[in-house]
Formats: structure tokens, sequence, C-alpha cells
């Protein structure tokens, strides 16, 4: 099977692990956050490696760093 880069990259699959985590946690807040934290974080966190993957398919460095920092936004957003 083949692999697009982004799935070779270990920050790219270290980013899927957090999503299974934070979905796994979020099964455990109450009910009345289902649309407040729980989809704020969990959307967060799939932004992350969402990010890392577009990022890998532009051509310029420029385009590249953009996706990063996005990336790094998402990260930051899901840690406060």
């Amino acid at each position: 099977m083949y692999l697009h880069s982004f799935e070779k990259l270990n920050v790219w699959q270290e980013s899927i692990n957090l999503v299974e985590l934070i979905y796994e946690a979020t099964n455990e807040f109450p009910n009345e956050e289902k649309f407040g934290m729980i989809s704020q974080m969990r959307r967060s966190s799939v932004s992350i490696s969402s990010n890392i993957a577009e990022g890998t398919s532009r051509i310029t460095n420029k385009d590249k760093a953009h996706f990063s920092t996005i990336a790094l936004s998402s990260t930051m957003e899901l840690l406060c």
C-alpha cells in the first residue's frame, strides 16, 4: 500500500495519536459539553494533522510554513 509523504512524518503520526486520545478523553465529558468543549477540542485536534498533511502538498516553502503555523495554532488552541 502506498503511503503519502505526510504519513511518513513522525509529527503527523503523533498528531493522529493525539486525535485518538482527545476522542477517548472527551467521551468522559458531560453531555452538556457535546456542542461546546467536546466539539472544539475534537475539531482543533483534527486540524493539527489535517494542516500538516495539507502543508506537505504545497510547492513553496512559504506555503508549507503557512500550514505548519496553522497546525501550531491549532495545537495552542487545544492546549488552552
